[in-house]
């Protein structure tokens, strides 16, 4: 087939369908999709734009869009989506957004601005808000969109992929710095502003290498070039990045970045593993890419001018994207030393009672103090407030805190996050019952014992997540499309 032969739908009529049906036809186009790109690296898709339009694309696009969290924020158009379901109806809604892209006329407008703090820091980093009829679109583009894509992305990035998690990238880290394979040194990546300074022109010529239908070219710069609102500055033009909130942005991210991940899994992949060994003998190193999403580690088994070198090449491959890295925070550390990567501290160290040593991961101490700046913020809420609802607030920042971090040795960090809350909890009733006896407190709050509790609600205990291993699982994570049949 040509790059310009029509994809055929086998489009309903004009009435929406049955979510579950719209969901089996848009899984079984995208498997056909995957599975065309797979086999032909080199393939062109054209006519994908009646794709976008299709009425099960825009009925699952708008079924992610109203189950999504941010479906309660409004774009400048001042409309969320509980109030395009119960003003406007949801048929009515798409079939307006299925007219305007059919006749062409749909333009995106700008995102609304709002600047929100970057966790662990004070800074505060920028969040675009599309409205919902762009979300939609974007929603229903990126259906099309990402199985082509992900039939080029390489197995070494795993940010913001189906199927895909921060703890598959911290277990392939692990896994690659443990014996016997001991990729000792690492250049810890750090690029500036990486969603905000994204060339244009060279996303959209990459975006052309698989896509050629103009149509859809079209959309995504429309998108990139929407414009922020903002409050202080008024409408602003974006001539760089893709604005973070977007649902589409973090598929073009990741389009933009691979060429990271090209570059060195390409070098990767060309070596066997006697070659591998003989360029150990020869002094010339080996390296291991890892990316989530702009966060990225190369692991060096070698010396110290090896990573360097590498650091060089990464700077010198990110700069036709418009993108460079921060001199201060893009480091080179001994796995001996230890780096922070997603949240999580990987080190090596000796184990308690034994002369080897091995590679641990365990909660960084940032992301203990974002915790427990957050459990101390609930808990110095309005003295008004039910004991009650402190502890489902607590609840809920506690069990997801600790199923992030339970596939590690965490253990310690959990009792010490146990004592903590327990603490702070306690001074809470100390504040608000200032003349009650601790005797008193403990009749009428732990129920005689010591565990915080009010009524049926009971403080989640941290040590109660427990602990477990999560597995290296490598080129073998599925597909989330079968075969097309």
């Amino acid at each position: 087939m040509s790059e310009d032969a029509p994809v055929n739908t086998g489009a309903p009529g004009l009435a929406w369908p049955d979510i579950g049906l719209a969901q089996e036809r848009v899984l079984k186009i995208q498997a056909r999709l995957h599975q065309w790109a797979a086999s032909d690296p080199h393939r062109r898709f054209g006519d994908l734009f009646n794709l976008v339009a299709d009425p099960a694309f825009l009925m699952v696009a708008w079924a992610r869009v109203r189950g999504n969290k941010g479906a309660r924020s409004a774009g400048v158009d001042g409309q969320t989506a509980y109030y395009v379901e119960t003003e406007r109806g949801t048929g009515a809604f798409l079939a307006d957004v299925r007219e305007a892209l059919r006749s062409r006329t749909f333009r995106p407008l700008p995102v609304r601005e709002r600047m929100i703090p970057k966790p662990g820091t004070r800074k505060r980093r920028r969040l675009g808000i599309p409205t919902v009829t762009d979300r939609v679109v974007q929603a229903s583009l990126k259906l099309v969109l990402e199985p082509i894509f992900e039939a080029d992305f390489a197995p070494c990035s795993y940010g913001f992929r189906p199927g895909r998690r921060t703890h598959d990238a911290v277990a392939e880290v692990r896994y690659f710095t443990s014996n016997p394979r001991n990729y000792e040194w690492v250049v810890e990546g750090d690029i500036t502003a990486c969603f905000d300074e994204i060339s244009h022109p060279a996303l959209m010529d990459r975006v052309r290498a698989r896509i050629a239908d103009r149509r859809v070219l079209a959309l995504v710069k429309a998108f990139l070039k929407a414009g922020i609102l903002s409050r202080e500055t008024g409408l602003r033009e974006t001539r760089t990045g893709t604005p973070q909130g977007g649902i589409l942005s973090p598929l073009l991210s990741n389009i933009a970045l691979s060429v990271l991940d090209e570059h060195f899994d390409r070098q990767w992949r060309s070596w066997s593993q006697w070659q591998r060994e003989r360029r150990r003998a020869q002094g010339l190193g080996t390296w291991r890419f890892v990316r989530y999403a702009d966060d990225f580690v190369i692991l060096v088994r070698g010396e110290r001018r090896h990573a360097e070198a590498l650091r060089e090449q990464a700077a010198a491959v990110l700069a036709p994207m418009g993108l460079r890295l921060s001199e201060a925070k893009t480091l080179i550390t001994h796995i001996d030393e230890g780096l922070d990567f997603l949240g999580w501290r990987i080190q090596r160290h000796r184990r308690k009672g034994d002369t080897r040593r091995f590679v641990y991961t365990y909660p960084s101490k940032k992301a203990l103090a974002s915790i427990t700046g957050k459990v101390r913020a609930i808990c110095q809420q309005d003295q008004n407030l039910d004991l009650a609802i402190v502890l489902h607030q607590l609840n809920s920042v506690l069990r997801g805190w600790t199923a992030y971090f339970r596939p590690g040795v965490s253990f310690k960090t959990f009792r010490y996050l146990r004592a903590f809350t327990w603490r702070q909890v306690i001074y809470r009733l100390r504040r608000k019952h200032r003349r009650g006896t601790w005797k008193e407190l403990r009749r009428r709050y732990c129920a005689g014992g010591w565990w915080p509790r009010d009524g049926e609600v009971m403080l989640f205990n941290p040590t109660d997540a427990g602990t477990t291993r999560y597995p290296y699982r490598g080129t073998r994570i599925p597909s989330p499309w079968p075969p097309a049949a």
